[in-house]
């Protein structure tokens, strides 16, 4: 689980609770698929959203 275009995956860390008992979560990229022209070509590609707002992607119609 990957953003095939900045490479963001999920990212590790602790969830403290009040008492701070501590447990071990990951935090996952907001992936989505969608066609994409790349090289020319259409393709399937799983980018995030963060790639999509900013224009990385080249939609294709």
């Amino acid at each position: 689980m990957m953003c095939e275009l900045c490479e963001k995956k999920p990212s590790y860390g602790n969830v403290v609770s009040h008492a701070n008992n501590t447990r071990r979560r990951r935090w996952n990229p907001n992936l989505r698929r969608v066609h994409a022209v790349v090289g020319g070509t259409r393709k399937h590609i799983r980018v995030c959203t963060a790639c999509i707002r900013a224009g990385r992607v080249k939609k294709a119609a």
